[in-house]
């Protein structure tokens, strides 16, 4: 008999041997004492000869004895699985998708035969395109570089040549998914990340029916990685949607938010539901108002083609700011699962009240040429590739309302911008002044509103803004701080929002994944505000490295409030 000791909930686990051989033999417990913390007799099982009588047992049904669902050392492993990415030689993919992958086999969440195709017009070998992916995980990956990670995932890499309407190039996509299969046990499961330009996809998707890839061989999966933009109004987005469920069931698409990933962006739901302390005054009892940012300190770069004709709002309000929004004010769902956050989310955006005025309460922006981080720096309207006559805004600020009983009358200030002061994204949570205070006017004249800010990046994490006396023997209240902030409460580092939403995808895990209903109730709120700006005027000017134009300050100003310097 072989000792063995067992964890506290009562699962046995090896203390000193293991089966003599493998697939020979394996033990199973015969009973756990009450206790569950005594040694327990086993019994030996002959496996080849159970399997010769009964037949072989199917892999899908065998669960491990020795894991425990309330063990929490135990990360979520993705089973056998692919990914194949359209675009892989465009920077999303070099910066940010390849050193993703790499990262979570490194941290062990793959699968050893885990596979990885690239799709792209490029006259490579495999060969050239493990280069390429080894040359983006040296400099892009967020953990150490190790020899024998490298060398696993790379026996799995294969790259297809071709244009999106080559046939000849899909036949030897599927040629290569059945292959790996074979070779690495991939069992038939792929996810197809399109990191291509929108007017792509309907010809990438297309060509995945067409050749029998976007349908998956019994048992298995097949699922499509769709980044954004979620089509350029309501009717392009219901399109699109129409367009590749045709070919994907409604949940075998994932829409990639990639502010949805970040550590801080749900921890907006664990500092809500998970504490006593905030869901009380999260409200219009105690609320003034609630500011939304993401600022950049950079132009358009290189993303001219791209980014005239689209803009500010449309690039960053209709999904990154509008789905903060709905995270920050959303009911309590019944469960943390994709179902039960769409349906809150869903009733928060279809809630949002625009201003009867939209004039006085949205302003659009284009950044001007000025000094900014010790250079001078061209306005948007010089910038290679822009007409001197557009009118893109690359600045946008909205107020927005929440039409319900627990918002109502609470503004929702939105903005976004490039070449602002700072690269930051916060979400500012401003609370009323106190209804009475005993203290004059002195002793308060440096004292502002309480407010919850949550970092979303750099700095991840979250502050307290609150009231306190400063030391002397005068009675003085000023402003300070409690600060939490992840890389000090935490040994572990923050994973890239990349990494967790790849393992989503290959878990089929969506919470974090907007639906196609989000992305079009979204767009419903966006759309007036896009129809008004092109009929009336132009975008106002402001200095690059400033917080945008003298107009979005005079738009707060009219509700008698100011914006926060982040």
């Amino acid at each position: 008999m072989t000792k063995r000791e067992a964890i506290p909930d009562g699962t046995p686990q090896d203390a000193a041997a293991t089966p003599e051989g493998p697939g020979d033999t394996t033990v199973e417990p015969v009973g756990v004492k009450p206790d569950g913390v005594k040694p327990v007799d086993v019994k030996v099982v002959d496996v080849k000869a159970e399997a010769k009588s009964n037949g072989p047992v199917p892999v899908a049904e065998w669960e491990n004895p020795l894991r425990d669902p309330r063990d929490r050392r135990l990360p979520r492993i993705a089973g056998p699985s692919g990914l194949v990415i359209f675009g892989v030689t465009g920077d999303l993919s070099r910066k940010k998708l390849m050193p993703a992958v790499y990262d979570l086999a490194n941290r062990g969440l793959l699968p050893p035969g885990f596979s990885l195709v690239g799709f792209a017009r490029r006259d490579w070998e495999d060969e050239d395109f493990a280069q390429i992916v080894h040359d983006s995980v040296k400099e892009h990956a967020r953990t150490p570089f190790r020899e024998e990670v490298w060398q696993q995932l790379a026996e799995g890499m294969r790259f297809i040549p071709g244009t999106f309407d080559d046939d000849t190039a899909f036949k030897q996509l599927r040629s290569a998914i059945e292959e790996l299969d074979a070779a690495r046990g991939t069992s038939g499961n792929y996810a197809f990340y399109l990191s291509v330009p929108p007017k792509f996809f309907p010809k990438v998707v297309q060509q995945l029916k067409k050749h029998g890839l976007a349908s998956p061989p019994e048992g298995s999966w097949r699922r499509a990685v769709i980044e954004k933009p979620f089509g350029h109004d309501l009717e392009s987005a219901r399109e699109l949607n129409a367009l590749v469920h045709d070919v994907f069931d409604p949940e075998q698409v994932f829409r990639i938010d990639h502010y949805l990933g970040k550590e801080t962006v749900q921890n907006i739901l664990a500092l809500r539901f998970a504490n006593q302390m905030y869901e009380p005054i999260w409200n219009r009892s105690y609320v003034d108002h609630v500011q939304i940012t993401m600022a950049e300190d950079i132009g358009i770069g290189g993303r001219a083609g791209y980014y005239d004709g689209i803009g500010s709002a449309r690039d960053v309000i209709q999904n990154h700011l509008l789905q903060l929004m709905a995270l920050t004010a959303m009911e309590e769902p019944i469960a943390f699962d994709a179902e039960s956050l769409l349906t809150e989310k869903l009733k928060v955006l279809k809630s949002v009240k625009l201003p009867e005025n939209l004039g006085e309460h949205t302003v659009r922006g284009q950044y001007a040429a000025a000094w900014q981080g010790g250079e001078k720096v061209r306005g948007y309207l010089q910038e290679e590739g822009i007409d001197p006559k557009s009118t893109t805004d690359t600045y946008a600020a909205v107020k927005l309302e929440v039409d319900n009983r627990r918002w109502a009358g609470v503004p929702f200030y939105l903005r976004t911008g490039k070449r602002l002061g700072r690269r930051v994204t916060e979400i500012a949570v401003v609370f009323q002044r106190a209804p009475h205070s005993p203290f004059d006017s002195t002793a308060t004249e440096e004292l502002g509103q309480n407010a919850i800010v949550i970092r979303v990046q750099p700095d991840e994490g979250m502050t307290v803004r609150f009231g306190s006396k400063v030391p002397g023997t005068s009675m003085e209240i000023r402003d300070v701080t409690m600060d939490f902030a992840y890389g000090e409460s935490f040994t572990e580092s923050s994973p890239e929002a990349y990494e967790r939403l790849i393992l989503d995808v290959l878990l089929g895990d969506a919470n974090l994944f907007p639906r196609h209903q989000e992305v079009e109730e979204s767009w419903k709120v966006l759309d007036p505000i896009e129809e008004y700006w092109e009929t009336h005027g132009k975008p106002a000017q402001y200095p690059s490295g400033s917080w945008g134009p003298k107009e979005a300050d005079e738009m707060l100003a009219r509700d008698g409030r100011s914006w926060r310097r982040p």
